[in-house]
């Protein structure tokens, strides 16, 4: 583990595996931390902010040690995709995007940590005269952050540069499926000179680490990305401290295709929006809406396509579907298509392609005409499987898109950009995308209405995640308050 600066082994002495999903063979083990580990990391975060440097800095110093973070993300870049394709299993060609991806969040917030030194702060007029007041930003503490397996590195950087960038100090808990390259982000926060407690990175389990990280008294501010009862959990426990909190949980966004898009588009932007990473995506589009007079014959297009899709090793050329993360994830993603088979019509895939037993591999899995209560249409189930129904007015697609306990991502797609953008504000989800599928971009929000989440992350909106709002109001001496003393 990463904890006060230096790399320690966990205060049990004990390890975990980690697998390669691809083969279902162990390649590394990383310290199993505790409540004893969590302790540590947090009281060596508590030291760094109450009494260390980081937060007294100018925005302009902590921005030239994330900038140097994100530098050397960015000359790492082969070595750190290798590790999560090995970790995770994805692509390569995907796990290269991700580290580019997040070498940028480290340069972006670099400069709004340097944006910072320019505001002194908001000045507010006020109804009474001899007092003038204003309104100033400052760190919000010490931040615990626990991260998803499926973006590991890209994730981390999500909550650790606005943190940071806001002169936070933090412990980071990644997940249990993919801690490598969370640690590899503490030897270059070591390298870029990031000062000693600012940074601690705890590699455990759920029960053993996030739990006592989310119950830690030391801890002021909660930073979650997973699913939705765990989400809950930490809700209800950060409530006994009063603790602040943001979540971005699960999804199941919908996918709206009308009648005048042309079918290629369609159906490149269907497959990337549930095959990306393979389904592995908290706004994976994975419920798809066609309008009645095209849904046949892009339903058939779809599913050729589908099949073309080649599967394998992440590390192979040409590969564009790896395992899935493990092998409990794979299990539960083949019984939830099991599940679907009996709800609605496997249009393709749905098994485990021949020659890649070993691994934790899915067929990219289509299925059609399911009840709208349904368990497969209704539910996240985080794979490559796509649930396609069709519909025949705009209301009704609306209607059919809205009627989840889920608003992470929603999508629409019509030649007709009037009625795109009027179907975009009806949506009710955080992050809508018009023509497409999935993009994500530093600059602008992402979070979730209903039950995906709470807060937003990344643009300024991440950056204020870690701040706190303070009101300074000053009186003018050279006239009396004459309350008491006339």
């Amino acid at each position: 583990m990463f904890i006060d600066g230096a790399f320690v082994a966990s205060a049990s002495g004990q390890t975990f595996d980690v697998v390669d999903p691809a083969n279902r063979q162990v390649f590394h083990r990383v310290a199993r931390g505790n409540a004893e580990d969590v302790d540590r990391a947090v009281q060596a975060a508590r030291r760094a902010f109450d009494d260390g440097p980081w937060p007294r800095m100018s925005g302009a110093d902590r921005a030239a040690v994330l900038r140097r973070m994100g530098d050397l993300i960015a000359e790492r870049k082969d070595e750190l995709a290798r590790i999560e394709v090995q970790d995770n299993g994805k692509p390569l060609p995907e796990a290269v995007w991700d580290i580019e991806d997040t070498a940028g969040v480290f340069h972006f917030y670099a400069d709004l940590a340097a944006r910072l030194d320019n505001s002194a702060g908001q000045e507010i007029e006020l109804a009474m005269e001899g007092f003038t007041s204003k309104a100033v930003k400052e760190p919000i503490g010490v931040a615990g952050a626990i991260i998803p397996w499926n973006f590991p590195m890209l994730m981390a950087s999500w909550k650790v540069a606005p943190a940071l960038a806001a002169g936070c100090c933090m412990v980071l808990k990644p997940s249990e499926l993919t801690p490598v390259s969370a640690l590899e982000l503490g030897q270059i926060a070591f390298d870029a000179g990031l000062p000693a407690g600012v940074l601690n990175i705890v590699t455990g389990f759920g029960a053993e680490a996030g739990q006592p990280l989310t119950e830690h008294p030391g801890v002021d501010k909660l930073a979650f990305t997973g699913s939705v009862p765990t989400g809950s959990r930490i809700m209800a426990t950060a409530a006994r401290d009063i603790k602040a909190v943001s979540l971005e949980l699960g999804g199941k966004s919908p996918l709206v295709v009308f009648a005048d898009t042309p079918l290629d588009e369609a159906v490149e932007w269907i497959m990337f929006g549930i095959f990306w990473n393979q389904g592995e995506v908290c706004s994976a589009t994975s419920r798809v809406l066609i309008e009645q007079s095209i849904y046949v014959p892009l339903l058939e297009r779809l599913a050729e396509e589908a099949k073309k899709i080649r599967i394998g090793h992440g590390l192979e050329e040409g590969i564009l579907l790896g395992p899935l993360v493990s092998p409990s994830q794979h299990q539960k993603v083949l019984e939830a298509i099991e599940r679907g088979k009996s709800e609605g019509r496997l249009v393709t895939g749905g098994g485990v392609p021949a020659g890649l037993e070993d691994g934790c591999y899915v067929e990219p899995t289509v299925f059609a005409d399911m009840a709208e209560d349904s368990w497969i249409w209704r539910e996240e189930i985080f794979g490559p499987v796509v649930c396609v129904k069709p519909f025949e007015t705009e209301a009704e697609a609306i209607r059919m898109a809205n009627d989840s306990r889920f608003g992470l991502g929603a999508a629409v797609m019509s030649a007709d950009l009037d009625r795109a953008e009027r179907v975009a504000r009806a949506f009710r989800a955080g992050i809508v995308w018009i023509n497409c599928s999935q993009p994500t971009f530093t600059e602008a929000p992402w979070g979730g209405y209903k039950q995906s989440g709470i807060g937003r992350e990344l643009g300024e909106w991440g950056l204020n995640n870690y701040l706190e709002t303070k009101q300074i109001t000053t009186f003018d001496r050279s006239k009396p308050w004459g309350w008491y003393l006339k």
